[in-house]
């Protein structure tokens, strides 16, 4: 299972205002568990920055300068997030951005791209209704460390929302192994059947037999003398012969 966990900066809040994608961070997840891989590039808007903006990812202007534009990159990312699964903060903010610039560029959005889109922001509401859902608030919560993080940074908040991810879905892998395991009988590709270990068998104590035997003479005797899962004396056999 590949999941890539993504983040992005822009140039304001509204991609509908002319706003544009200025950092993309992604951090690679495979079998959930961190491969090293990432994908991160700043990107040149060519067009002003929101002071607001600048307050939040200390990202400006003049950094960006000489940075190269979203069709520059474009082919790359779409490389490294296809077929995945995307997991988001808050996603629909960062898939708004992310399909406005690819519909510029008259290029598939990421519902063709990629498999599905995992809201972070949303599952935690689910989980802890009415308690912050904010990524720092789920650091919190989760005893992340996030000391370093003074500004907000595409690649290392994406980082960051691996990590809560895993810590918020941690106890799933057990569930997906039991899933992924072949049923009784399964044969393997040769025809063969899977050899399997023999099965472990508990035996009942004496001390476990005798309290077992008391609990069904207590329900024989609660009914007149009948109970199912106790044997018959052999009087009783040879009478019901």
């Amino acid at each position: 299972m590949r999941q890539i966990v993504l983040d992005t900066e822009t140039t304001g809040l509204d991609w509908r205002n002319g706003d544009r994608v200025i950092e993309i961070g992604c951090v690679e997840l495979l079998n959930r568990s961190l491969t090293g891989r990432h994908f991160h590039v700043y990107i040149n808007p060519q067009r002003s920055i929101d002071a607001e903006a600048i307050a939040v990812h200390g990202i400006t202007e003049e950094f960006l300068a000489d940075k190269p534009t979203f069709s520059a990159i474009a082919e790359e990312f779409e490389e490294f997030v296809r077929d995945a699964d995307l997991i988001i903060h808050n996603a629909s903010f960062d898939v708004g951005f992310l399909n406005h610039e690819l519909s510029l560029l008259k290029r598939p959005k990421l519902d063709v791209l990629c498999r599905e889109v995992i809201d972070t922001l949303r599952m935690a509401k689910e989980q802890n209704p009415g308690k912050k859902a904010s990524l720092d608030a789920l650091c919190e919560r989760y005893e992340i460390d996030n000391g370093h993080r003074t500004l907000h940074g595409a690649l290392l908040d994406s980082e960051l929302l691996a990590e809560v991810y895993l810590a918020m879905t941690r106890g799933q892998e057990s569930l997906i192994m039991a899933l992924e395991e072949p049923a009784p009988g399964v044969v393997e590709e040769g025809g063969l059947p899977m050899e399997r270990p023999p099965l472990k068998v508990l035996r009942a104590t004496a001390e476990e037999l005798l309290g077992h035997d008391k609990v069904l003479g207590e329900i024989e005797k609660a009914n007149k003398g009948l109970c199912l899962w106790k044997e018959p004396a052999p009087a009783e056999e040879a009478a019901a012969a």
